[in-house]
C-alpha cells in the first residue's frame, strides 16, 4: 500500500460494506431481534416476571418464550411478539422506511 493510499479515508460506510459483503439485511434482522429480546427481559425484569409467569401470559410455553429471547434464534412470528408485548403492557410498532 503505498503512502497515499494509507491517509486516504474511505468514503464507504459499514452498511454499504456488510451490502458489498451480502450480509446488510442479515445483521439488520439480528440487530432487531436482539434489541427485541433484550428489552422485552428488561420489561420483565422491571415488573418482576418469572419466564414462567411470563410464559403463562402470552399462552405459550416456556421453551416457545426462551426462543423469543434468544437473540441467535432469529424465527419469531409477528403474533409471538404481539403477545410477548401485551403481557408486559407494551405494544409493538412497525414501520416502513
Amino acid at each position: 500500500m503505498s503512502e497515499q493510499q494509507k491517509g486516504r479515508i474511505s468514503e464507504e460506510t459499514f452498511d454499504d460494506f456488510l451490502a458489498s459483503e451480502g450480509i446488510l439485511e442479515a445483521c439488520e434482522t439480528h440487530a432487531i431481534k436482539e434489541l427485541l429480546a433484550e428489552q422485552l427481559s428488561d420489561a420483565m425484569k422491571e415488573q418482576g416476571l418469572t419466564k414462567s409467569v411470563m410464559a403463562e401470559r402470552m399462552r405459550t410455553s416456556r421453551r416457545q418464550l426462551d426462543r423469543l429471547l434468544d437473540p441467535k434464534n432469529p424465527s419469531v412470528t409477528l403474533d409471538t411478539l404481539s403477545r410477548a408485548a401485551s403481557a408486559v403492557g407494551r405494544t409493538i410498532r412497525i414501520e416502513l422506511v
